[in-house]
């Protein structure tokens, strides 16, 4: 049975990273974004994690992390700037708005990452890869601009190949078990969920794909 406790804790914990995610310069709400110079977007990043290992990796290069929930973004932002970094950005908003934080043709590489699967045919239209969500990375992304996706749900990666194909990607790399590939290392940088999915035995999925 729950105890009532236990739930006002829990509502306080959020308030209190909701706060962090505030007051941290690095993090942004979707109003308060200024269209910048943007080389790399992970959509629907969680934590940010990963972002930030992206962004140590190359220095030079800019990333934004974005994500709905501030609450999970403020712990990528706090380890960038315990780490120094100043080449990320933690941005709270939806998928459906990057073509409005973001410029056309401007970026590099598109990551997508453990999205939310929406098993429900009748969600379709909800998931990350859908056409609708493929025509805006189109856009966003420079003339030879990548899309990467990782995931362990096998039916959605799939499915998600299916659309890349009907929408006319060109599919440059491909792996159903990334970490057993002889693909490059940046791509098995590992998201939180990813590390929780490979110690349950399940492996990650991965495609780039170009415009």
């Amino acid at each position: 049975m729950l105890n009532p406790d236990d739930f006002i804790i829990t509502r306080k914990r959020k308030k209190y990273k909701f706060a962090k995610f505030a007051n941290s310069p690095l993090c942004f709400e979707f109003d308060e974004w200024q269209k910048q110079k943007v080389d790399a977007i992970e959509i629907g990043a969680g934590d940010g994690l990963f972002c930030v290992e992206l962004a140590a990796r190359y220095p030079d290069m800019q990333f934004v992390a974005l994500d709905v929930k501030g609450d999970r973004l403020q712990k990528g932002a706090y380890e960038a700037e315990l780490r120094g970094l100043r080449n990320v950005r933690f941005v709270r908003a939806r998928a459906d708005q990057i073509l409005e934080l973001f410029d056309a043709a401007m970026v590099m590489r598109i990551w997508v990452t453990f999205a939310d699967p929406f098993p429900r045919t009748r969600s379709a239209a909800r998931r990350l890869t859908h056409p609708a969500y493929l025509a805006r990375y189109r856009d966003l992304l420079r003339t030879d601009g990548e899309l990467l996706i990782k995931h362990d749900n096998r039916d959605f990666f799939h499915w998600s190949l299916e659309q890349l194909v009907a929408q006319e990607w060109r599919i440059t790399e491909l792996s159903f078990d990334l970490h057993e590939s002889l693909l490059s290392d940046e791509y098995k940088i590992q998201t939180t969920y990813e590390q929780r999915w490979i110690r349950e035995g399940l492996v990650t999925n991965f495609v780039k794909a170009c415009k």
